[in-house]
């Protein structure tokens, strides 16, 4: 990596506003941010001031405020951190690469391919980092599926298969509103939140999909998106994958299985389930568990990649070539 334009430390702490502060800022992100040696969260936003003013108490927050623009163009903040449902990702995003501040985006980027370019451009174009917290690319656990591949410890793969299933909640069968079922956010309901996760890991564990369809259905008629969806996809190099995701079933299941010439890997996206090998060595199950807060690892390759020492595993342009697989999963739906 060239020479990082970035300084900071625990005396000049790199100063993060935080746009957005539902519960996966709780505990999952956000503690990860404070408890990062020279990083500092300094200002929080949320449309409803009670929420705001009580969110920057509970963690400490210096200031807190209901309008985005006071900490994107804010002065004494150096970075964004954008942690609000997806169809607002470019609206806030765009704003922050106008002002030239390095940011890190939730998944999914964006709702739509369209959108996610348009956000990868405007920094891009800006040589400005971009981060999209696709936090599984830097979990201890999947690190070592990705050993066990380079390694060559199942030899040539051939697929990969994921099944990943859950009855309808609490919210679903009441018929309560949630932004990750309205098909005006997100087209492919949980898929759209959930499946993410799964597609991204596997273009990091197994390189590009370069082709992707689906079919999507609702089944259940509980909410306006989609609940059902299947997926046929392939990698650079000729690996294939397939997946099914149905919101709709008895049982909650979240299992992949990579098959190789030599062997099988196996694990869970979303699960804190063991990771399993099985070749002709033998059969290994390994428990690796995750962090307190899961966007340890992710926060901190931030800090690393602004300070020049490594390229961080999720960015704009890896980002965006997830929502790229998921539009062409769902197109024609």
């Amino acid at each position: 990596m060239a020479e990082s334009r970035f300084h900071f430390s625990k005396d000049k702490p790199f100063r993060w506003g935080v746009i957005g502060c539902g519960s996966v800022t709780e505990k999952k992100s956000l503690p990860a941010y404070k408890l990062t040696p020279g990083f500092s969260v300094e200002m929080v936003m949320c449309r409803n001031a009670e929420k705001a003013e009580d969110y920057a108490r509970r963690h400490h927050i210096p200031k807190w405020t209901t309008n985005a623009d006071e900490v994107i163009n804010n002065p004494e903040i150096d970075a964004i951190y954008i942690a609000t449902p997806p169809d607002s990702h470019k609206f806030y995003a765009l704003k922050v690469a106008e002002v030239g501040k390095p940011c890190c985006v939730e998944k999914p980027m964006a709702p739509n391919y369209a959108d996610s370019l348009a956000i990868y451009e405007a920094f891009s174009s800006k040589d400005i980092p971009l981060f999209i917290a696709y936090y599984r690319r830097s979990l201890p656990r999947f690190l070592k599926i990705k050993q066990w591949l380079d390694d060559g410890l199942i030899g040539d793969v051939r697929h990969i298969h994921w099944q990943k299933t859950k009855p309808p909640n609490e919210v679903d069968l009441k018929n309560k509103y949630s932004w990750r079922t309205d098909k005006n956010i997100a087209r492919g309901g949980y898929f759209d939140d959930l499946a993410s996760h799964g597609l991204d890991l596997f273009t990091f564990l197994l390189e590009e999909i370069t082709e992707a369809n689906g079919l999507a259905t609702n089944q259940l008629g509980l909410y306006s998106a989609f609940d059902s969806v299947t997926a046929n996809w392939m990698h650079k190099g000729g690996i294939t994958g397939s997946g099914i995701w149905n919101f709709g079933t008895l049982n909650r299941t979240d299992k992949v299985e990579i098959l190789g010439s030599e062997g099988i890997i196996r694990f869970a996206v979303l699960d804190e389930a063991p990771i399993e090998l099985e070749n002709a060595l033998g059969h290994q199950i390994m428990k690796i568990s995750h962090p307190e807060h899961i966007q340890e690892f992710h926060v901190q390759n931030i800090k690393n990649h602004l300070l020049g020492k490594t390229v961080h595993p999720s960015t704009g342009k890896s980002g965006l070539q997830t929502n790229c697989v998921m539009e062409r999963i769902l197109n024609g739906n």
